[in-house]
């Protein structure tokens, strides 16, 4: 029986291969009704615009992948938060990129679902840190 981290890390595969597949239908069953995206411009979608992207043909993914994810789950909530690197076009643009991803997921009629997805650009360090010079002399 896999462990709840395996099912989740399963959970990020299907997404990504049913993005990249443009597979509404299993992305329809991924996900719960009341799914929102928050895009990394700051845009919103609900579950029915998230899937209009693929239904409409307007989002084309070429290639992506969530690396690097740190999860956490408590009970039947679970937050994987990782790097969203993507190769695709919006109606003819590209919108490649690399964001930091939160992927939000639920355990709902004995499976993992994902209830949201929060994507930001990757910047630097915070303005609040120390120096990088600052770090290594402290050390």
């Amino acid at each position: 029986m896999p462990t709840t981290l395996e099912e989740l890390a399963d959970l990020d595969r299907t997404l990504t291969r049913a993005e990249i597949n443009g597979d509404i239908a299993t992305l329809d069953a991924l996900a719960t009704e009341d799914f929102t995206l928050v895009g990394p411009v700051g845009f919103v979608l609900d579950k029915q615009q998230w899937l209009e992207r693929y239904r409409g043909g307007g989002l084309h993914t070429k290639a992506l992948a969530f690396e690097d994810a740190v999860t956490r789950v408590y009970g039947d909530a679970a937050i994987r938060v990782g790097r969203h690197v993507q190769q695709a076009e919006f109606q003819g643009r590209p919108v490649d990129g690399e964001f930091r991803a939160t992927h939000i997921a639920v355990h709902q009629s004995d499976r993992w679902r994902l209830a949201g997805v929060h994507l930001s650009p990757i910047g630097g360090p915070p303005p609040f840190a120390p120096p990088r010079e600052a770090q290594r002399s402290e050390s």
